[in-house]
């Protein structure tokens, strides 16, 4: 006949059956906003679109991505495509497209304009000014855009609304570590952002990202996206001070993944930790406890006891069964090795928290970004067509 439990015991349990319920809330949370409908849009149907993408070199889908702007099913847009160097090897794909596709104005603009030390936001600037309208998304080049891309986008504008974006949803993984891409960015970040918005926590995401430009340009236009390293936590600060939300689209984009490696996986996911710890610091600090293995390995040492391995074990098939059921209800993508990526994912999460914490340097697509808030002011713009 085993004793009563220890204290240290029951504490550490209580405390993982806390962080569960919390994560498990999170998941039906995400769950039932997915997909669901919020009512009428107020977004003035038909109004004309001005799509802005910047490109930067070469990527597995970049043909693929590319095209599916020239196919949206949608009355009047133009697209606007902005590479920062004249050499850029996506030069010659983007003008054949252009050419390929006449029914659809289309131009290409050469030529940053250096407003911060965000290399996509310099890269946009001359793409915004260039707009004829005033609906205006900022759309990464690998986002994979449906042919009702523009229509989903517009359906989550409310009349509270400051900006609608949508997270991206990893698909075509090829090797286990795309696989843990998949993870980190569906049922851990995606799920995160649409429990967020859900409880009024609305946080901007740069991949998709539709504005009204009269709305901007009384907050300071987009050089104002300069006052953060990352345009999108500025576009949450800058919509939160004006008294505006930040809304998901119903159903988000998928971004196709390839070949990744390790490698790739852990600088990426770093590179936006250490973006989230400077630019939402109070945020930031909990995220210790999104994934199981540290507190519960931690709860486990200190339990020490049959019981508490036992009820440490139920919990975490709670919460990984419920993971998996998210991504399933929300038709991401799914595989058996998705389990295991589960697991290699949430052992990298307290290393990757630490050294978020550690450095605020970081380097994207070859260029050395330092992680401060800062002044911005106007500069001329100087555009080239190409």
């Amino acid at each position: 006949m085993s004793g009563p439990v220890e204290p240290g015991t029951l504490l550490a349990l209580s405390l993982c059956a806390l962080i569960t319920l919390i994560n498990l809330a999170s998941l039906a949370i995400a769950a039932g906003r997915i997909g669901a409908r919020r009512g009428a849009s107020s977004f003035p149907a038909g109004a004309p679109v001005s799509l802005v993408r910047p490109v930067c070199g070469l990527e597995a889908f970049s043909e693929e991505m590319l095209a599916r702007g020239f196919r949206l099913d949608y009355p009047g847009y133009e697209l606007i495509f902005c590479a920062a160097d004249a050499a850029d090897p996506i030069l010659p794909l983007l003008r054949r497209l252009i050419a390929a596709h006449p029914g659809v104005p289309a131009r290409l603009i050469v030529g940053d304009e250096p407003i911060s030390d965000n290399p996509k936001l310099n890269n946009c600037v001359r793409g915004w000014e260039a707009a004829r309208h005033d609906w205006i998304v900022l759309a990464d080049s690998n986002v994979l855009m449906p042919p009702d891309y523009l229509q989903r986008l517009q359906a989550a504008w409310r009349p509270e609304t400051g900006l609608v974006c949508s997270t991206p949803i990893g698909v075509r993984p090829e090797g286990f570590p795309a696989e843990v891409e998949c993870a980190f960015l569906n049922t851990l970040q995606a799920r995160w952002q649409y429990a967020g918005e859900a409880l009024g926590l609305g946080f901007a995401q740069g991949k998709s990202m539709l504005w009204h430009r009269p709305f901007l340009e009384a907050q300071g236009g987009i050089r104002a996206l300069a006052a953060e390293i990352a345009e999108d936590a500025a576009a949450t600060k800058l919509v939160r001070r004006a008294g505006s939300r930040v809304h998901l689209v119903g159903t988000p984009f998928e971004q196709p993944l390839g070949r990744r490696s390790l490698a790739e996986v852990w600088s990426r996911q770093l590179r936006w930790a250490r973006l989230r710890r400077v630019t939402f610091p109070l945020f930031f600090a909990p995220e210790i406890g999104t994934g199981p293995l540290l507190p519960f390995g931690l709860a486990g040492l200190a339990a020490g006891t049959p019981l508490a391995a036992a009820g440490l074990i139920t919990l975490a098939l709670a919460w990984y069964g419920a993971e998996y059921a998210l991504a399933a209800r929300a038709g991401w993508h799914r595989s058996p090795r998705l389990l295991l990526a589960f697991l290699v994912r949430d052992a990298l999460l307290p290393a990757i928290w630490a050294g978020a914490w550690l450095q605020s340097a970081i380097v994207w697509r070859g260029n050395a970004m330092t992680i401060r808030p800062k002044e911005t002011g106007r500069l001329r713009p100087r555009m080239r067509a190409a």
